[in-house]
């Protein structure tokens, strides 16, 4: 078999139980979630899972990363383009916020979703962590005014508001924070 299609079939089976195993953890909850269950979501058998991640740590790991550093080209990118420190601003957290709430929002574990990362994965937390405050802070200019922003955008989505809600609270914050 030619390599490009074996790497094709690798990556497609890879995606397969990246979605599969979001899907699982958003509607079962971390703690609940077998790999079993995601071996079934992703019409694949068990082993083959171990061929790809070591176990579901490992999993959910990736999950995280597949929802949220394939979304950093595309913040590169409104850095580097035109617009206000405003436009930019809102663009950066429409990307790295706004997108994966509206993937997120509305499951029954959505809440558990991103605490179980910073909980049990506080090393993938804080990279994003850092991504997040290097490029704010690119806008932004001062760290201490990026963190107090990044800090407020922690408390937007507190309580769990639908994606209207939370785009209405982050243009407001967007709209008060940069003048």
């Amino acid at each position: 078999m030619p390599t490009d299609n074996v790497e094709e079939r690798d990556a497609k089976r890879r995606r397969a139980i990246l979605e599969a195993a979001r899907h699982c953890f958003l509607h079962f909850g971390y703690a609940k979630t077998s790999l079993d269950d995601i071996a079934k979501r992703a019409n694949i058998s068990r082993p083959l899972i171990y061929r790809k991640f070591k176990n579901k740590d490992d999993i959910y790991v990736a999950v995280f990363e597949f929802t949220m550093a394939g979304r950093y080209p595309a913040v590169e990118r409104v850095l580097a383009g035109r617009g206000s420190k405003r436009d930019k601003l809102y663009r950066i957290y429409e990307i790295l916020l706004l997108e994966p709430w509206s993937e997120t929002s509305g499951a029954p574990m959505a809440d558990e979703y991103y605490d179980v990362c910073e909980r049990l994965f506080p090393e993938v937390d804080a990279k994003y962590q850092r991504f997040l405050l290097k490029h704010t802070q690119a806008i932004l200019g001062s760290k201490e005014h990026s963190q107090v922003f990044m800090l407020a955008v922690e408390g937007l989505h507190s309580d769990s508001p639908t994606l209207p809600v939370l785009r209405r609270r982050l243009h407001l914050l967007v709209e008060r924070f940069v003048a």
